[in-house]
């Protein structure tokens, strides 16, 4: 009887294990072809949570409904004001240069002619010639940048319709998370619903510290920005500000990717002199914000170590981008208090200290509080 019972469970053990393994793997699949609505989904809760705070603020003196309204109002009005100052003076600048490359090319020329070592470099690879030909026919070939365009049109409208539907999402995890976070912790234990209530806020305060603190960094180095440029009369200071703080949002490696942008550009204003005293306040800021603004917002908000922050970057950025790369410190921070509040439980219930699921603890109840 025994010995019938035993290829019966292990049959059973098999095709239990069988479709296990299946269902796994049709799973990973399906999160692979929904990578992106996904990643939308993400993107649209961390913007809510990060958002719950100026709605939370607001609500207190008028509906949650006209708090949320008045809030995405103001994110709306944040890219609208960072291109006004950025695409006019683009254009307008970016058309002189293309009209100025033809004299470029003959002050290069003649710069050559004047110097002997470049002279036989030129003889040998007529240089000046190439460059010539080139500055001449660009004014030509703008038209043929149609294309390129194109292919760029299709692309901005692609971020448009991913940037109207993430906001839509934002509104309604806003109007509604609330409520659903309150359903579904009625449907646990009144212990177990209080731990994970706490560690919802806990998430959310992080979350919110992070990218205030984050915001305000960048506003930083956006105006020192501002400044430094406008005593060294660099032009398109303000745009350049303005990119310089967008690029300080990404951790670790923004605010050097900003500094040689602004770098680039200095280059063509009163090189070496601008530039020399460019590259020497980016290198002493960097190394002020690196050691005393950047620890402090991290360690405040987030207490991730530096290890962890550029792991974290570099799987946020392969995932996701850009808005990975954005998002990596604050999911990475919550996925810390998920796993920490976890471990405590479970050395509490080893211990005996954990209550048995179902049954609330002593004292009066206080409701759990609400998420975003």
């Amino acid at each position: 009887m025994g010995a019938e019972q035993r290829p019966a469970s292990l049959a059973r053990a098999v095709f239990t294990t069988t479709i296990t393994v299946v269902a796994v793997v049709i799973g990973l699949y399906l999160v692979y072809l929904l990578r992106k609505p996904i990643g939308w989904l993400l993107i649209a809760t961390f913007v809510a949570v990060a958002l719950s705070g100026p709605v939370a603020l607001l609500q207190k003196r008028m509906k949650r409904g006209f708090a949320i309204t008045l809030t995405l109002i103001g994110v709306l009005l944040v890219p609208v004001g960072v291109l006004a100052i950025i695409v006019p003076p683009l254009v307008k600048e970016g058309s002189k240069l293309v009209e100025s490359v033809p004299d470029y090319a003959r002050e290069f020329t003649q710069y050559v002619n004047d110097n002997e070592k470049l002279q036989r470099i030129n003889e040998e690879y007529d240089v000046t010639r190439k460059v010539q030909d080139w500055a001449n026919d660009l004014p030509s070939r703008i038209g043929d940048a149609a294309q390129l365009l194109g292919d760029l049109g299709v692309g901005i409208v692609n971020s448009v319709f991913a940037a109207v539907t993430i906001f839509i999402m934002v509104a309604f995890i806003l109007g509604s998370g609330p409520r659903w976070i309150r359903a579904l912790l009625a449907l646990q234990p009144p212990d177990r619903a209080r731990r994970i209530g706490r560690t919802l806020e806990q998430m959310g305060q992080a979350v919110g510290a992070y990218v205030a603190g984050a915001l305000f960094q960048a506003l930083i180095a956006g105006i020192t920005t501002f400044i430094v440029l406008t005593i060294l009369g660099i032009p398109f200071a303000a745009p350049l500000a303005v990119l310089t703080a967008l690029f300080d949002l990404i951790p670790m490696v923004g605010a050097t990717l900003g500094a040689i942008v602004v770098g680039i550009v200095t280059v063509f204003s009163d090189f070496p002199v601008d530039t020399i005293i460019w590259v020497v306040w980016a290198i002493v800021y960097q190394q002020v914000e690196n050691n005393l603004v950047q620890p402090r917002i991290q360690n405040r908000a987030v207490g991730i170590h530096p290890f962890g922050v550029i792991f974290a970057v570099l799987c946020g950025g392969t995932l996701l981008g850009i808005p990975g790369a954005l998002l990596a410190v604050p999911v990475a921070a919550s996925l810390q208090i998920a796993a920490k509040d976890w471990w405590d439980w479970r050395m509490e219930r080893k211990s005996g200290l954990a209550l048995p699921p179902g049954v609330a603890a002593a004292g009066p109840e206080s409701p759990p509080p609400a998420a975003t």
